[in-house]
């Protein structure tokens, strides 16, 4: 039988150290939004966080991390059933890691204005939810709600907690008051923007068609240079009825430039054609994360 080598070992030793700390990481943030902005201001977050405040302003006293990991039992199952064993055992460890940040955590920031307040907290909450989804697990709540609709059905998370959090600020309007679920709303908004560009938007891929006639000199450049795959179909001219090759090729932002600048100097004329990607899918260029 062979012995496994340190380096296989490592590896992955590594891998869980790294989504570990991408959670903590999340959660500090979002821990430093809620302790320090959200509850100073009596704002709602989104989700499971913003019931557990809605019931901590109506019942002082009780625990905020060991309220949220009471009510997120429920979810963990369909964590398990939807999305994988990796993603629950992640997602158990992220909850934990979670309710200890918002039990842990305590800052205040010095902010007085209600609407900046709103932004910042969104944008902090944003980035910390952001960072957690990058990684094999979440923080439980909507997070394994949204991962399990991003998987299965292609909606994007901000999205799915943007509309999840109508219910909690109707809840805002009613118990506390319409300003304050007023202002909520801005931050949830802003929270759920930044999920989106952390998440999807920092990888998101470009797709290019290129019809030229030095498609040849270009097709090479492409893969051989930038070191992406092309398509190369046929296709006509529909005022000159000629022959044309058409690249089609996908590719990340960065290599955008890169791309433009040879084709540009290969044929100033080529029509080229840019367009964003919703998500892709495929070895070395996809971009879905790794649930």
């Amino acid at each position: 039988m062979k012995k496994r080598s340190w380096k296989s070992t490592v590896g992955p030793i590594r891998k869980i150290l790294l989504n570990l700390g991408l959670i903590a990481l999340g959660s500090a943030l979002c821990a430093v939004a809620i302790n320090g902005i959200l509850i100073p201001q009596k704002f709602l977050s989104g989700g499971f966080t913003g019931m557990v405040l809605l019931i901590l302003y109506m019942l002082p006293g009780l625990s905020l991390g060991g309220l949220y990991l009471v009510l997120n039992i429920p979810l963990f199952a369909l964590g398990w059933k939807f999305v994988g064993p990796r993603f629950f055992l992640y997602s158990i460890a992220g909850m934990i890691i979670f309710s200890c940040s918002l039990e842990l955590i305590s800052v205040t920031l010095p902010i007085q204005d209600k609407l900046l307040s709103a932004l910042l907290a969104g944008i902090i909450t944003g980035a910390g939810v952001g960072t957690i989804l990058r990684s094999w697990g979440s923080a439980g709540g909507t997070d394994i709600l949204s991962v399990i609709l991003l998987s299965r059905f292609s909606i994007r998370p901000g999205t799915t907690i943007l509309a999840f959090n109508i219910l909690v600020l109707a809840a805002a309007a009613v118990f506390l008051s319409l300003e304050r679920a007023l202002y909520s709303l801005i931050y949830i908004y802003v929270s759920s923007y930044m999920i989106n560009l952390v998440v999807i938007g920092l990888s998101q891929r470009k797709a290019v068609q290129i019809i030229s006639p030095q498609w040849e000199k270009i097709n090479r450049e492409i893969t051989e240079k930038i070191g992406r795959g092309v398509t190369i179909t046929q296709g006509w001219g529909g005022y000159t009825g000629r022959e044309v090759q058409v690249l089609y090729t996908v590719i990340n932002f960065r290599e955008l430039s890169r791309l433009k600048q040879a084709v540009r100097r290969i044929d100033p004329e080529a029509l080229v054609v840019v367009t964003d990607t919703l998500e892709v899918m495929g070895h070395r260029i996809g971009n879905q994360p790794h649930w």
